[in-house]
């Protein structure tokens, strides 16, 4: 027979267990998404092993082996990539109004247009970068006209310090910093004033310079001995005159002395006078990799050698870089460039939900230059899947 303390026992055991399937219920409905059994790579934490990622109020909530319980929407990841969204510090993206949705289609969840305008019509590509669904923060070009066909600071006046100052002033909130493309064609023998002119507007705002290198006129040393901590480099991999290496494939002093002093170092794929393929074998052989990469983007990238960012990301697997390592240039690294992107590049517990699910498939890939050279690789990275604040982009 029963005793009553026994009985009292039993019922205070069943309460527990009904507690607890309470508990379990609460559990199994609190994720808004859950990404499932993909391959997680997140370098800012070290993990590259498969996981679950769990995202609830537009926020990781989780990432797990085997999360248990159900969401309002899951994602099969088996046989992909999940990082976190995907970084471009060097597009074009503000340039057509569809720019933010196309990019975002390729996985990239924050990108900086890189001085497609000047003072004169600032404010159009910031509209876009308004409307983005995605973060997107603009670089006034110090040419007050924005990009030119004939160069846009090939007459120095269009360098014209008050007029950039007055529009980073009233634009703060949207312009990230200041963009000097230097090349013979753009800018000639002003190149080096028209960095000096850059900086000086930069400088008074706190901001960094992007400088687009390659083919000066100036010997890039004295360029570089205007570059400060935060500054950035694009067109890393542009070939001769003034490359980053010297004629025997060692790279320069003052570049060593930029990087150990916090200059950035970008790719900037673009499409023309920017990688070639001997110099990039030469600088990776010397160990100077670069710190992000960018795909110098427009709308018409698909129908070039750019295609898109996991594509620009290819392009170094050949050359000693790892998969995780070649993640970590568009998230943890690029997060460290600009202060918008602080917060991402991250798969962490209670960073915003934006990830990029990828395909990395194996065969052979033919990978452009900017002057027709091509290569075969044997990995590739293609977009699969965006999402964004916690919710799925739907692909077009």
């Amino acid at each position: 027979m029963i005793t009553r303390r026994q009985f009292l026992s039993a019922a205070a055991i069943a309460a527990a267990g009904s507690r607890a399937r309470v508990r379990v219920r609460a559990q199994a409905t609190r994720y808004d998404l859950i990404i499932k059994g993909g391959r997680v790579i997140d370098p800012s934490a070290r993990l590259d092993a498969v996981r679950d990622v769990a995202i609830s109020g537009g926020r990781i909530a989780a990432v797990n082996a085997g999360i248990a319980g159900d969401a309002a929407e899951t994602i099969d990841a088996r046989g992909k990539l999940v990082v976190p969204g995907l970084l471009d510090i060097h597009t074009h993206a503000a340039r057509s109004a569809d720019g933010p949705l196309l990019v975002l289609q390729d996985g990239v969840t924050g990108w900086i247009d890189a001085g497609s305008q000047g003072a004169d019509h600032i404010a159009d590509t910031i509209a876009v970068a308004r409307s983005s669904p995605q973060q997107g923060r603009v670089l006034i070009n110090i040419g007050r006209a924005g990009i030119l066909p004939e160069g846009d600071t090939m007459d120095l006046a269009h360098a014209d310090v008050n007029a950039a100052r007055d529009a980073v002033a009233k634009n703060r909130d949207f312009i990230a910093g200041v963009k000097a493309r230097l090349s013979r064609d753009v800018a000639g023998a002003n190149d080096y004033e028209v960095l000096r002119r850059a900086k000086e507007v930069a400088s008074g705002f706190g901001l960094p310079v992007m400088i687009h290198m390659g083919q000066t006129i100036t010997p890039l040393p004295r360029l570089f001995d205007l570059l400060t901590r935060g500054d950035i480099v694009t067109h890393m991999f542009a070939p001769p005159p003034n490359s980053i290496i010297d004629d025997s494939g060692k790279i320069l002093p003052a570049v060593l002395a930029a990087r150990q002093r916090g200059v950035w170092f970008d790719v900037g794929n673009g499409q023309t006078g920017h990688m070639r393929w001997d110099t990039i074998g030469a600088i990776m052989k010397a160990r100077f990799w670069p710190d992000t990469f960018s795909t110098d983007w427009n709308v018409n990238a698909h129908q070039t050698g750019v295609i898109d960012l996991p594509n620009c990301m290819s392009k170094l697997l050949g050359y000693g870089m790892s998969v995780p390592e070649a993640i970590a240039r568009v998230t943890t690294n690029a997060s460290r460039v600009f202060p918008v992107f602080r917060d991402r590049g991250t798969l962490k517990v209670g960073a915003p939900a934006d990830v990029a699910l990828l395909e990395l498939r194996e065969g052979n890939f033919e990978f452009l230059d900017n002057f027709k050279g091509t290569i075969t690789g044997r990995q590739r990275f293609f977009p699969s899947g965006t999402v964004l604040a916690g919710k799925r982009v739907s692909r077009t």
